[in-house]
């Protein structure tokens, strides 16, 4: 069997764009490593945040739908993202985003990991996580970022989904993608993998399924290394069940979409060729980048997107 290997990057739905970049790029301090469009949807921005070399792994997104109403929490969503952060840095963290008004919850230890849970200004639950357990991690820090190298956002440290029937999940999980279970803890599962970044909490949850929203994720994405792993993994999903789409140019990566049993979307996508594909490395995310099948429209585009200001002090 083809496992996955961990996370991707994780996509979610953001309220007004400029709103969503002053957090992420000047409060978290991530690097907008890619300024581009929802390819299905070219009216809205898809803005990526990232480490310095937007490794995969480091890659939160977000489609900026601010006319949606807030989600409808419930089973077959992903309802929180976790971050991980440097060790012994919470503190740091807390002041920080106590200064610029984010709301808070107190620290609390989950599966041995320091977390520090909180919103962002469109209410996506969020998780700093300073880990337990080490396990390999690509990460460049950002030399234009507000927060210093050693306390920088290190990327995507997890997600928690909520199911009606976990054990069908569970099974999935397993068997047509490769996850291990890691631990169980006061109702939530853990699943993942020993050596790298990445897990899926899985929380049993009853009552009315959940519905997207500004402020909810949108999907999961899971690595692969190239295509043919893709398609590998692309047919473990189908003999498991899944309902997999055909394989999707994204430019920066392919991606494979399906729906896990519970409702949550998925997807598998390439490590590369990557996003200095189509940008010069060190001014990626600094101007409106289009795949080449929308270049013809970019006029058009253009109108119909808000001007971003960099949120960062010059």
């Amino acid at each position: 069997m083809q496992r996955v290997n961990g996370l991707h990057h994780i996509t979610a739905i953001a309220g007004p764009a400029q709103e969503n970049l002053d957090f992420y790029a000047g409060v978290l301090g991530m690097r907008l490593v890619k300024r581009s469009v929802n390819q299905d949807d070219p009216g809205t921005y898809h803005l990526f945040y990232a480490d310095a070399a937007g490794h995969p792994g480091t890659d939160l997104t977000f489609f900026p739908w601010s006319h949606l109403a807030p989600p409808r929490l419930g089973h077959g969503m992903a309802t929180e993202v976790s971050l991980e952060v440097a060790p012994g840095s919470l503190e740091y963290w807390g002041e920080r985003l106590e200064k610029h008004g984010t709301a808070l919850q107190p620290v609390e230890q989950r599966f041995g990991d320091t977390v520090l849970p909180l919103a962002d200004p469109h209410g996506l639950k969020l998780a700093l996580v300073d880990p337990a357990r080490g396990v390999s991690r690509p990460f460049t820090a950002w030399d234009g970022s507000p927060v210093p190298a050693a306390r920088q956002v290190r990327g995507l440290y997890g997600a928690q989904i909520w199911e009606r029937d976990p054990a069908v999940t569970v099974t999935f999980l397993t068997t047509a993608l490769g996850f291990r279970e890691l631990a169980n803890e006061n109702g939530t599962a853990r699943y993942g993998f020993d050596d790298v970044a990445g897990v899926v909490d899985v929380r049993a949850m009853a009552g009315p399924r959940g519905a997207w929203g500004v402020g909810s994720v949108h999907h999961l994405a899971w690595r692969v290394d190239d295509e043919a792993y893709q398609l590998a993994v692309r047919s473990q999903v189908e003999a498991a069940g899944g309902h997999a789409t055909d394989v999707i140019d994204r430019f920066w990566f392919k991606s494979v979409y399906f729906k896990e049993p519970g409702g949550v979307l998925f997807e598998i996508a390439t490590d590369g060729p990557g996003f200095a594909a189509d940008e010069d490395a060190a001014h990626l995310g600094e101007s409106l980048v289009l795949p080449p099948w929308l270049a013809s429209h970019r006029a058009e585009i253009e109108r119909a997107l808000p001007v971003l200001t960099d949120p960062r002090p010059t």
